[in-house]
């Protein structure tokens, strides 16, 4: 009988120095911690760093991944480590495919993930097709998410430690490139154990803070970026109850996202009041009560379906999902319209799900992720 060569660390049956792996560095602890991990263990590694945005502005900026100074701590690892290192610049691809639409769905009254667009439009297709062009068996990124082989091949499953998860920002992530993706953190459960590995390999970046923010939007201030990108956005109008009553006035719809209570400038009332929708077309701000946040019927496109059988070959999948990443997933039923839409039926009401937010489904138990979608406006 022939032997059978054993698979390496990533899956391939070779050895590491015989198997390319790009790693997608953001100049943080995870990536670069992924990178020197391979490179310790032998793996022909290259460093990709992409600048997203005019990083000019963005070098005072802490916390944020893909600024200047992150590019410089990325080139730094991987001089340390003593891997060759690129920076590409992906700044009118990532305004084209993330920040416009960002903008505009603001605009539009949406809450938009713009993390979750990046990862679908630039980081797993732009910059996997250059880690393929490179000649690259594989790309790796610092994810907290696993990849595990099943009986029907690559699945996506939940971090080990669920407070690091990030299976909601990365549900749109396709099977052919989940079949050339790893992420070799998923299994760790906790963040103390990167930092340990950063510390053991000398890296400069150890005790570096972790992103809080999107990268593109300062201290999390959404209204000025959208103020800059689109002149003009921020017109005044009125606060209106749901009832028709008006309450006051708003300084533009921008300010102002569905579930909001604080902040609202109509204080005096008698029943604390929330944002229950955002009515672009007339600048109104429309407020109400709590229990009309509540919802159960969820429209979702733009499905990514990631089970063993087409997503349309069933009237109804019992599933898990989260309407907003913050939140466990919970029971549901997911109703195919077509292969890219669904209406998902919560069976107990969330509050505050927004347009322009992803609706994720999971495996009922276990930590299969099956996909999931975009959460409109069509209810």
């Amino acid at each position: 009988m022939p032997l059978v060569a054993e698979l390496n660390s990533l899956g391939f049956a070779k050895p590491p120095a015989d198997t390319r792996v790009v790693v997608a560095m953001s100049g943080g602890v995870d990536s670069s911690v992924v990178a020197a991990e391979l490179a310790r263990e032998g793996y022909d590694v290259v460093g990709v760093t992409l600048q997203l945005y005019d990083h000019g502005a963005a070098l005072a900026k802490k916390g944020a991944c893909c600024a200047g100074i992150d590019i410089h701590d990325a080139r730094r690892v991987a001089e340390e480590m003593g891997f060759p290192h690129y920076v590409l610049d992906y700044e009118n691809i990532f305004r084209d495919a993330v920040i416009d639409e960002f903008a505009d769905s603001y605009l539009a009254g949406a809450t938009p993930v713009p993390c979750i667009r990046c990862n679908e439009r630039v980081k797993f297709k732009d910059l996997l097709q250059t880690a393929r062009d490179l000649d690259a068996d594989c790309m790796a990124t610092g994810h907290y998410i696993q990849r595990k082989v099943g009986a029907r091949g690559p699945e996506l499953h939940t971090a080990a430690d669920p407070t690091r998860d990030q299976s909601y920002f990365l549900f749109a992530t396709t099977p052919e490139q989940l079949a050339f993706l790893r992420f070799p953190l998923g299994h760790l459960t906790s963040k103390a154990e990167t930092r340990a590995m950063a510390a053991r390999h000398g890296l400069p970046v150890a005790d570096k803070p972790d992103s809080q923010d999107i990268c593109f939007v300062p201290g999390g201030n959404y209204a000025a970026v959208i103020e800059k990108l689109r002149p003009g956005a921020a017109e005044p109008g009125e606060i209106v109850h749901a009832d028709g009553r008006v309450l006051g006035t708003h300084r533009g719809v921008i300010h102002y996202t569905v579930g909001q209570r604080r902040g609202l400038g109509i204080g005096g009332l008698d029943e604390p009041l929330y944002v229950v929708k955002l009515d672009v077309e007339a600048r109104r701000v429309v407020v109400g009560p709590k229990e009309m946040l509540s919802t159960r019927i969820v429209p979702v496109r733009e499905v990514n379906w990631l089970g063993d059988a087409p997503f349309n070959s069933r009237a109804e999948w019992r599933l898990a999902v989260k309407v907003r990443s913050t939140r466990p997933p919970r029971e549901a039923v997911v109703r195919p319209l077509s292969d890219t839409e669904a209406e998902v039926e919560l069976v107990a009401p969330e509050e505050g799900v927004s347009p322009g937010q992803a609706c994720v489904f999971y495996a009922p138990e276990g930590t299969r992720v099956f996909g999931g979608g975009w959460i409109w406006r069509g209810a």
